[in-house]
Order: structure tokens, then sequence, then C-alpha cells
């Protein structure tokens, strides 16, 4: 694992196109061993013992003290994510339009229709399939009655979405990926996809640097201790694991870190309504497990 200033080093020559992308990925990728966390490396902790004070800076407690931290390194496909949708959005504004004949072939390649049934006296969407009345269709709109409904193929589709973008018919789920994910997209979120594997395409490498300075820059903040305190475990664990803080107004009990103080320090009528949210909470969690509802 290479060390804080391996990294800004590291980060700095990228930036600054003194080694090339991959090898620049190939020195971070291939320091990590299987395992091995930042805090277990000497780089850290003689690092850390230069920052660390002599007590908890939340309860004044002296007992086994950690640097908290109070924000962690991104996820590098997180970063390649945003980035992308930045660019993708940045390609429509300037090039709105998509050809039909590629955007046609697209669908037909990768996505399963699956149409909406329209009545074929009125052309009304999604008329009313009577399980035990013949016939089978009955039109809500019209009241036609029939058994074979007609459905709009994906060219009269397609010439619709693009005569308008707004009509109802296109906006139907009824395109069904054929990937693994099965999933439902309308012509306005296919376009999209499109148009996003286009511009990964043509600026794969751009938007692969960018997002790994971007973690590499994250990276570089965490193990430089800037965004952290000393804490005594106790109160660590109660911020990481808990989402919870010391009352600042009593400093004895702890408190969820969205409320102002904990429910001890409330006037009491506030005390009452805040312990029969938290049963009302717990009893519906109990019926979530009971159920299995996740």
């Amino acid at each position: 694992m290479l060390t804080y200033n391996e990294l800004i080093q590291l980060r700095d020559k990228l930036a600054n196109g003194e080694i090339e992308l991959e090898l620049a990925k190939a020195a971070y990728w291939n320091s990590f061993e299987e395992g091995q966390r930042s805090w277990h490396t000497k780089d850290w902790k003689e690092r850390r013992a230069k920052f660390i004070k002599d007590k908890c800076e939340i309860c004044s407690s002296k007992d086994m003290l950690t640097l908290q931290h109070f924000s962690h390194p991104r996820k590098l496909f997180e970063y390649s994510k945003d980035i992308t949708s930045a660019y993708t959005k940045d390609y429509i504004q300037t090039n709105p339009d998509i050809d039909r004949s590629e955007f046609s072939n697209h669908i037909l390649k990768n996505y399963d229709y699956n149409p909406i049934p329209l009545c074929p006296n009125c052309k009304s969407r999604n008329p009313n399939k009577r399980m035990r009345k013949v016939p089978q269709y009955l039109c809500t709109a019209c009241r036609h009655e029939f058994d074979n409904p007609v459905y709009k193929s994906v060219d009269e589709l397609i010439s619709t979405f693009y005569e308008n973008e707004e009509a109802t018919e296109v906006r139907d789920k009824c395109f069904v990926s054929n990937d693994k994910w099965r999933n439902k997209n309308n012509l306005s979120n296919i376009r999209y996809w499109l148009q996003r594997e286009q511009v990964k395409h043509k600026n794969v490498e751009t938007i692969t640097k960018e997002s790994f300075l971007l973690y590499l820059n994250d990276n570089i903040k965490y193990l430089s201790f800037e965004d952290t305190i000393t804490a005594c475990k106790k109160c660590a664990f109660n911020f990481d694991i808990k989402n919870m803080e010391l009352c600042p107004k009593c400093k004895e009990n702890y408190k969820g870190i969205q409320y102002a103080t904990c429910i001890q320090c409330l006037p009491e009528e506030k005390q009452n309504a805040a312990r029969e949210k938290i049963e009302f909470g717990k009893g519906l969690q109990a019926m979530h497990e009971r159920l299995g509802i996740d």
C-alpha cells in the first residue's frame, strides 16, 4: 500500500502528465495486499501519533483514543458514474438529436418489445381484460367489446416519439432490455442510455483519468487526517455505527445527530412524544421482522 507522500506524488505525476494512466493505476492497485487496511501500515501509525490528542474532543475521556473521520473515501465507480453523467448532460445539450435509423436499430437489437393493447374501435389504451366474459376485452372509453386488441409497431412508436416526445404512448415502459437485468424502459430512457454509452466510448480515457484523480484526492484527504477529531472508542462507535453523538446540553447522554438534544434534555411534554415515537418505531420494526419484510 502506498504511503501518504507516495500517493501525493502519484497524483501529481498523473495530473501533470508525467505518467500514463494505466501505469498510475497499476502503481496504485499493485501496492495493495489482500486484507490490508491503511490503519495497519507503519506510515499511518507514525503520522497518527502526531495528530492524536491526549483526550476525547467530545467527552474528554482519555480511554482508548482513536482518530474519528467525519468523511470516508468514495468508491472509484461512484466518481466514474458522476463524471459520465455530467459528460452525458453536456453532450445532450449540444447534441440533442440522434439519428433515427441508428436509434431504431439499437432498439431492435437490444430490447424486447411488449406492446400496449389498444381498442380496435377508438384506439384507447389498455382496455379492460375480462377473465370470464366474452368477448375478452371491454374498452372503458367507447364500451366496444372485442377479442383481438390492436398494437402499435415499434416503428410507429418511434415515429410518434420523433414527432412529439411528450405523447402519452411513448411514455410507456414497454421495452425490456434483453440482458440479464431485464430493465423496463420507455423510448426517452433508451435514448438517454444510448447517448450515455456513446459519451463513454468517445471519452473513455478522459472520464477514467478524471475519476481516478478524484479517487486519489479522496484517499489523500482521508490519509491526511484533515477531517478528523480525537475520539474515545465509545464516541467513535456511537457516531459510526449508531449515527449518534454526545448531547451538547447535558454531555452525558447520546442523541441522534439530526436532533438538537437528547430526550432527557427535552421539555417533559416533548419527552413523552419522543418516547412514543420511538416505541412506535420499535413496534413497526418488530412487525416487519415477523412478516419477513426488509
